[in-house]
């Protein structure tokens, strides 16, 4: 899962594999969507855990609704604008269809619990640190829910 390289926003690759060790949300964002004020939760809970060995991974999509249509530079302007974040963002991918990205592939090939197609922008996967993919979170449940910091206080468990 976490052994591929990905180009971030800023145009720089990053090897996947440097979160091994670390409990992963991989979420596919969108800049006009009416889930995108979640980009503050996702802020506060990279802030709150991030010591413990959390992080997010914010991959842009335009699949629904076309509400993500900016390039990359585009999308970097308006998370600076708006939503200052400071987890990792890579660059647009597609989390469905024919030209889904291998990284989605993966994830969506999973059955729920675990996995599942995308049904919508700010859908949530976790890994473990092992690079285990382990749980899928619906698009309109929210990153800051006890359900979802619950499940991410479990797997940091004792920080290494």
């Amino acid at each position: 899962m976490l052994d591929q390289k990905m180009k971030r926003l800023d145009g720089t690759e990053q090897d996947l594999s440097e979160y091994l060790g670390k409990v992963v949300m991989v979420v596919n964002v969108a800049s006009y969507c009416g889930n995108t004020p979640q980009y503050t939760g996702l802020e506060r809970i990279y802030q709150t855990y991030k010591d413990r060995g959390f992080v997010v991974l914010g991959f842009p999509a335009n699949n629904f609704g076309e509400q993500e249509p900016g390039t990359d530079a585009e999308i970097a302007a308006f998370c600076e604008r708006n939503y200052p974040v400071t987890f990792p963002m890579f660059s647009k991918v597609s989390a469905q269809g024919n030209d889904i990205h291998p990284l989605y592939k993966e994830l969506t090939s999973k059955s729920p619990p675990v996995g599942g197609r995308v049904t919508w922008n700010f859908q949530k996967f976790l890994i473990d640190r092992e690079g285990n993919q382990v749980l899928m979170i619906r698009p309109d449940v929210s990153p800051t829910s006890e359900y979802v910091t619950g499940k991410i206080e479990e797997l940091l468990g004792e920080a290494p």
